[in-house]
């Protein structure tokens, strides 16, 4: 199994290996916003922590980590363009999957800004992107991320993440890679076999998306259980939990 979004960064030693042996081997760590970014520093020092520490706390424990980085739309800093300046350098470590996870959550004129930047960049070194959905003001603000997704990149670069009943309609249509995120506050296991019964297994990837919120590492698995007590056939459940994302990421 592959957990398509997490963030290993706020997560306990014990959590990767209980992921492991739950049968998650690769999982794909985002930036995000753990800290305040005041500055560019900050942003980099919370890469590096990624990129260094997480994934050896990971692989100490069976569970190979990738990485995807990008501003974030909530860790802007007022410095955004060094950071913007240094990414095509750090897309080029070989565990760097993807920008991200990148988007908007108020669409803000600031936001709108570095996530179309993020976007060009993507484009031109043909890279792929992980893009967030806000909890709140979800379908209005996703509106305005398909449309800014339509105009500036490859649909074949995207995972599209945080989907759910609000917003399915929206992007089942696309070419893009839909990310099911089950976590509690977001979507119930119940209601991710419910979505994937309606609309197939054929463009979602699932992921737990464990931060400091609340969250469930198991949640992957959980889902793949789940998935097998409803009688769905294995080469839909491994398309889901494992072939998609495989492909996706090219891991």
């Amino acid at each position: 199994m592959i957990d398509a979004h997490i963030h290993a960064d706020t997560r306990a030693y014990e959590d990767f290996e209980n992921m492991a042996v739950a049968g998650v081997e690769k999982a794909i760590s985002c930036a995000h916003d753990p800290l305040q970014m005041s500055t560019s520093d900050v942003l980099f020092d919370h890469f590096n922590r990624i990129l260094e520490n997480d994934t050896k706390r990971a692989a100490n424990n069976g569970l190979k980590l990738y990485v995807a980085l990008g501003i974030h739309p909530r860790s802007i800093s007022p410095d955004f363009e060094v950071v913007l300046d240094k990414l095509p350098e750090l897309l080029k470590n070989k565990i760097v999957v993807a920008i991200g996870e990148i988007g908007l959550e108020k669409a803000s004129k600031s936001e709108k800004n570095v996530f179309k930047r993020q976007l060009e960049l993507a484009q031109d070194l043909k890279r792929n992107v992980i893009v967030h959905t806000p909890r709140t003001n979800k379908r209005d603000i996703t509106k305005v991320t398909i449309a800014m997704l339509e105009e500036n990149i490859d649909p074949s670069l995207v995972q599209i993440d945080h989907i759910d009943n609000s917003i399915v309609d929206l992007v089942i249509d696309s070419e893009w890679v839909l990310g099911l995120t089950v976590q509690p506050q977001k979507m119930t296991t119940d209601k991710a076999v419910t979505m994937l019964g309606e609309y197939g297994f054929d463009k979602f990837v699932l992921d737990s998306d464990i931060s400091s919120s609340p969250s469930d590492p198991l949640s992957v698995p959980k889902t793949v259980h789940k998935l097998k007590l409803a009688g769905f056939n294995e080469r839909d459940i491994e398309m889901v939990s494992n072939k998609n994302a495989a492909d996706f990421y090219g891991i």
